[in-house]
């Protein structure tokens, strides 16, 4: 049974949870995710072309994730034994190893939980007439509280290493009170907190630079003694 969710789910709101059937077996998804991060990607049908080199593509970069504490699971709108041929089929053309569970929505009731509902395009529907899913992407904090979403059209494949680049922002964001330029990837140099003084600034980030009052940049080489 599908969590009553709220009328929509924004940067921030509890990630609805749920009961389902996937690839790998029942699960509760808040029990899923536990203490780890959480990326849950949705694609709208098994046996899509480009849905199959995104699944590939997360399944190469899964060390990465779990590396992060990131747990990855995917979502269609197909049942259990579709999700398993399609997987043999991921596994041959990208010449990799699905591990992570691929969640069974055949009724698209997490779909509609978690508004995955392309309302747009009218006619991307299946034989049945029932909208497809887009291509969304929620990254879930261990808090179970939302902190990412993106929606790709169908025709659109996503960018894996954003995804991944996106948590390292987060997780940095997170332990040292910064935020991220455009374009940052780990190593380079973050942005002081808003929240965080100059007084402050001094003892937590020593080697800061204040580039305007309101963009001050520093390197993380020297650790953060919160």
């Amino acid at each position: 049974m599908i969590n009553q969710r709220p009328a929509t789910l924004r940067l921030g709101s509890q990630a609805p949870n749920f009961d389902a059937a996937t690839s790998t077996g029942p699960i509760n998804f808040h029990d899923f995710i536990g203490d780890s991060w959480c990326v849950l990607f949705s694609h709208p049908d098994d046996f899509t072309p480009v849905c199959t080199t995104e699944l590939g593509a997360f399944a190469k970069l899964e060390p990465e994730f779990t590396k992060r504490g990131v747990k990855l699971i995917g979502l269609s709108a197909n049942k259990v034994d579709s999700h398993k041929a399609w997987i043999k089929d991921i596994n041959e053309i990208s010449q990799t190893n699905v591990l992570f569970p691929i969640i069974a929505d055949h009724n698209r009731k997490i779909a509609h939980a978690y508004d995955m509902i392309d309302y747009q395009d009218t006619t991307n529907v299946d034989e049945k007439g029932q909208a497809f899913t887009i291509r969304s992407v929620f990254i879930i904090d261990p808090k179970k509280t939302i902190r990412l979403i993106l929606s790709y059209p169908a025709s659109t494949g996503r960018n894996t290493a954003e995804v991944l680049r996106v948590v390292d922002s987060l997780q940095t964001g997170d332990r040292n009170r910064v935020t991220t330029p455009i374009n940052w990837i780990p190593g380079q140099d973050v942005i002081v907190h808003p929240s965080v003084s100059n007084e402050e600034a001094k003892s937590l980030f020593p080697e800061f630079r204040v580039i305007k009052p309101y963009l001050r940049m520093t390197p993380l080489e020297i650790k953060s003694k919160l």
